[in-house]
């Protein structure tokens, strides 16, 4: 009876589970965050190999405990000289309930908590997962890292690179060669990029090539993609393209929101429309996307392009827009503060606005409009541009120069064909001077004024509604025989290689000669006259300055 009890008490002990402390237990002032704990396992066996060598093996459900890392597995051997656990088969680690890693192998140094966990190594911080062949993982710092190629699934993204780094206190994870993000929305490849888990993040540090939801195409040296929300900031003078609708933007810093579709550009913005043929050029440029807008302000330049002569134009602020969308057009007086309607914003026929192609855009200008080209200078305080009918509309105290030539009015508008001055229109208060010497000037009014150019080069003028002309007569040397005085209901000047040749008054003319030494100052200027060549454009540079 006595020997059966006992065979008992053996096979129990053998075969029951393993509750017990795997390493031995610490002295009094001892590091206890290197003990190992065994919580639990089917089996366990105690070795010696030699005098200094003990080794362990656990089978069975192993559960393992040092500090606040739990670790779990099929099987484990640790050797208490060397002080490391080899785990196999479903190795799972569980540190402190924030980051699991797992793996068919593990090699566990207990003294400096560094873990090797290798074939179908997996970490994640429960948002995140990290896939690769070989882990190596930090408990102390909560730090994993790969040398050989991993995978970061976040979501609906996936990012890849040769190298990566993970940080379990931050959620950051540093990839290193070969960056590549894939997203249903967006595709990112980089040398190097840090990805924070938590914020959905992509910080860039070195030059970096994106593909949005647009299919644009970013490239950039700086800045960070926010995932989750969808927007973004590039620095360095990042560059986006978009095949789609022909534009290049440049700028020092460029900010996106694909939620709203705006694109902020920040410093030196470059905006190129090649459908449009035109380019802007401003210290801030913000444009939308889903409105097709383009709004531009500090210093804004737009460039007009054209084979041989460019059209340069300047103001406060440029805005443009697509005329199939265009709604009420108003601007705020700066000294009055009253909002009044943009005239041009009216002269649109809702039927003739075009769909989706280049003519479908409009271009306003607010305040100290200026506008340049070879052929053609022009300053008004605002301006309305259709792309459909190629015409300047330009309002308040508007001056036009061709040549030696320069015409005011109220209201002023200037068609153009192929990107050159074809008509010049003036509503009410119409003048032309044109300057033919030192201190003289042929002068032609009236209340509505017609200029029609040639090859970019004024033609002739027609005045209509109590008209009225100054001319200078001169002979076939050029010396002056006197001043010729008209008034009439229409009045034409009719020019020759960009000079006035012929004054011709049309219906009920009234003219008076006055001799050259006879003409009194009053007889040589028209009521209103004024020559205004100090705020005429120069030259192109000019229109670049600030």
């Amino acid at each position: 009876m006595r020997r059966f009890i006992c065979l008992f008490v053996f096979f129990a002990l053998a075969f029951s589970s393993v509750s017990a402390q795997v390493t031995s237990t610490p002295q009094p002032g001892a590091d206890t965050m290197k003990v190992v704990e065994l919580i639990y396992a089917d089996r366990l066996r105690t070795e010696q190999k030699d005098s200094v060598t003990e080794v362990q093996t656990l089978a069975g459900k192993v559960h393992l405990k040092q500090g606040k890392t739990q670790f779990y597995c099929d099987s484990a051997v640790y050797n208490k000289h060397t002080k490391i656990v080899e785990a196999f088969g479903h190795v799972h680690i569980n540190d402190a309930d924030s980051v699991h890693t797992y793996a068919d192998y593990l090699l566990y140094h207990v003294d400096t908590k560094l873990a090797t966990l290798t074939r179908n190594a997996k970490l994640t911080d429960g948002k995140t997962t990290l896939l690769t062949d070989e882990l190596h993982y930090d408990a102390n710092q909560k730090i994993g890292e790969y040398f050989n190629g991993g995978r970061v699934l976040n979501n609906q993204s996936v990012l890849t690179s040769k190298e990566g780094t993970y940080y379990g206190e931050l959620k950051d994870i540093y990839f290193k060669k070969d960056v590549v993000l894939k997203d249903p929305k967006y595709y990112l490849k980089s040398d190097s990029l840090l990805y924070n888990t938590s914020t959905e993040t992509a910080t860039f540090i070195t030059k970096t090539y994106i593909e949005d939801s647009a299919k644009r195409k970013i490239t950039t040296r700086e800045g960070y993609y926010d995932l989750k929300h969808r927007n973004a900031s590039f620095g360095k003078r990042p560059i986006i393209e978009d095949t789609k609708a022909r534009t290049k933007t440049i700028a020092d810093i460029v900010e996106t929101d694909d939620s709203t579709g705006i694109t902020t550009l920040i410093g030196q913005a470059v905006h190129i429309d090649s459908a449009q043929g035109v380019s802007l050029l401003a210290n801030l440029i913000i444009t939308n996307r889903k409105e097709e807008t383009l709004f531009a302000t500090q210093h804004p330049l737009m460039i007009i392009k054209q084979d041989n002569d460019s059209i340069y134009v300047t103001a406060d602020t440029l805005f443009s827009g697509r005329l199939s969308k265009m709604k009420v057009l108003t601007q705020k007086d700066s000294l009055t503060g009253k909002t009044d309607t943009i005239k041009g914003a009216l002269t649109i026929n809702t039927k003739d606005r075009p769909q989706n192609d280049s003519a479908d855009r409009y271009f306003q200008g607010y305040h100290h409009v200026r506008i340049y080209s070879d052929s053609l200078q022009a300053v008004a305080d605002s301006m309305f541009y259709s792309g459909i009918d190629s015409v300047f509309q330009l309002f308040t105290d508007p001056i036009a120069w061709a040549s030696n030539s320069q015409i005011t009015g109220d209201t002023m508008y200037l068609y153009t064909k192929n990107k050159k001055p074809q008509r010049l229109y003036v509503f009410e208060n119409g003048f032309a001077v044109n300057k033919v010497g030192k201190d003289m000037y042929n002068q032609l009014r009236g209340n509505r004024m017609n200029g029609y150019f040639i090859d970019g080069n004024i033609d002739y003028m027609r005045s209509k509604g109590n008209a009225e002309s100054v001319f200078y007569v001169m002979d076939s040397d050029s010396a002056l025989v006197g001043v010729n005085k008209a008034e009439g209901d229409i009045i034409d000047l009719r020019f020759l290689n960009k000079e006035l040749n012929k004054v011709v008054v049309i219906s009920d003319p009234k003219a008076t000669m006055f001799p050259a030494k006879q003409a009194t100052e009053q007889d040589k200027v028209l009521r209103s006259f004024r020559w205004l060549e100090a705020r005429r454009p120069k030259s192109k540079f000019e229109m670049f300055e600030n």
